[in-house]
């Protein structure tokens, strides 16, 4: 059985939904992997902080951070979680008692021959948790990218496969998951809730449904803080879908060949429901 509550489909009891073999999903995972890893990267971010909150203080702490980037253009535009990438307004949005201030002094991508493509964000949307990013100059060659225009919706319970680069204990290699879709929120925006169970999936991950479509990418979802709920209750992972993420893109500026500071810029308008 299934309810609809406040637009979030809830699964209540075991469906009855076919399952891809294991070596069906071994093998459409593996083509996915492969025609897509190239364009899953590691960006570098140097990250300086400054937090308070009732009274107390701490920082200003600067610490270098490897999080998972997805390249959408062949010019090297990238998108990643903002929360992941500058962490700022998704605290002060959990909890009003929170300031963050944040500042990023070096952003850029690590490539596979060891050279590094020095990049700035030039856009953010708090609204999608996305961040966008551009190399301050043209890269030697055009990058791997995934078409965000190639695009499925998913389904409950249908299962999905996701890219992610580990870190520096691990080699940094491109790694596969196996996700599944435990809920969808249909209001405001169509959003995707992946399930719980521990996998290497992480921020910045694109997903994949196993027809080799781009699904969306993995980002955090915050609310606002009430009473005396417990912080955990207002936060989660989710897949923003595909189409959201490329209308966001849309408007990404060129890149301006300087550092960027938390609220540089205006987070555009979500874009229009369409139901």
């Amino acid at each position: 059985m299934i309810y609809n509550l406040n637009g979030v489909l809830v699964v209540l009891a075991l469906l009855r939904v076919p399952a891809a073999s294991g070596d069906e999903i071994a093998e459409k995972g593996g083509a996915i992997f492969n025609k897509n890893k190239e364009a899953v990267v590691t960006v570098e971010v140097v990250l300086k902080t400054s937090f308070s909150s009732s009274g107390r203080s701490s920082g200003p702490n600067e610490a270098k951070e490897e999080i998972t980037g997805t390249v959408i253009d062949p010019s090297g535009l990238t998108v990643l979680a903002l929360s992941a990438c500058d962490p700022g307004e998704f605290y002060r949005r959990m909890s009003p008692e929170y300031k963050v201030d944040t500042e990023i002094n070096d952003l850029k991508i690590l490539m596979d021959d060891n050279t590094e493509i020095p990049c700035e964000i030039v856009l953010r949307d708090q609204d999608l948790d996305l961040a966008f990013i551009r190399p301050k100059s043209k890269p030697p060659t055009p990058m791997v990218a995934i078409d965000l225009s190639k695009s499925s919706p998913i389904g409950l319970l249908e299962q999905l496969v996701t890219l992610n680069r580990l870190n520096r204990a691990a080699a940094r290699v491109h790694s596969a998951s196996i996700e599944r879709v435990s809920g969808i929120i249909r209001k405001p925006r169509t959003i995707y809730l992946p399930d719980r169970t521990m996998t290497a999936t992480g921020l910045g991950s694109p997903a994949f449904a196993l027809n080799g479509n781009i699904v969306g990418l993995f980002v955090m979802r915050a609310v606002n803080s009430t009473g005396e709920r417990s912080l955990r209750d207002n936060a989660t992972t989710v897949i923003v879908p595909a189409e959201d993420i490329l209308k966001a893109a849309k408007q990404a500026p060129e890149a301006k060949g300087d550092t960027a500071k938390s609220g540089d810029t205006k987070p555009p308008q979500p874009p229009k429901d369409s139901k």
